[in-house]
């Protein structure tokens, strides 16, 4: 990144701000989230990559403003506060590709994590509760784990969820338009989602 003395305003928007993980967990800071997709450059950059596999008169303009919402609470997970961690509540609905149609579609994206903010070779035991997120740098900045956590909630494949708004499911689908419109995959993930809650 580029040097200099950028602290000092930085506390403008403390999602851009650097502090080490202990900094930010002494303090109990609570960061109220009201951004864009645009601010958050990795995940632009995945929606873009996937945009550009529409025609440029379909890509939905000001997908780039899109609304991200949501809180980062800093605290320590630990009472001898060792252990700096962050509970992150995050939504946002982002333009996506459908992979059935090719046609853009507006997708929701929510992030539920509670993460355990350590140095790389940390490893903590009994805090079974926590996702490790590994600091590569002693400086943390709050977006960075807001970008990351909503590019991990995109889909795999985004399709429109409704049939009717996909041109793929129009066309064709019309003679199975049964009472079950689960699809296989939105099955497995309901499967998997309730695998990983029994899981604590």
């Amino acid at each position: 990144g580029c040097g200099g003395p950028y602290h000092a305003r930085a506390m403008g928007n403390p999602l851009r701000a650097r502090r080490t993980a202990a900094e930010w967990a002494a303090v109990s800071q609570v960061i109220e989230i009201a951004d864009k997709v645009g601010n958050l450059p990795e995940l632009s950059a995945v929606i873009a990559s996937d945009l550009a596999a529409l025609d440029a008169d379909k890509v939905p303009t000001g997908w780039r403003d899109a609304q991200v919402t949501g809180r980062l609470a800093f605290g320590f997970a630990d009472a001898q506060q060792q252990l700096p961690s962050v509970a992150c509540r995050l939504e946002a609905t982002v333009d996506l590709v459908c992979q059935r149609c090719l046609e853009a579609l507006r997708q929701p994206l929510a992030a539920e994590a509670d993460l355990l903010l350590l140095d790389f070779d940390e490893e903590p035991h009994g805090y079974d509760e926590y996702e490790v997120w590994e600091l590569e740098e002693p400086l943390l900045r709050p977006q960075d784990i807001v970008d990351e956590l909503l590019v991990m909630a995109l889909p795999f494949a985004a399709a429109h969820a409704e049939s009717a708004s996909c041109r793929a499911l129009t066309d064709d689908g019309q003679q199975d338009a049964g009472e079950d419109t689960t699809t296989p995959f939105a099955a497995l993930r309901e499967q998997m989602a309730r695998d990983n809650e029994g899981s604590g």
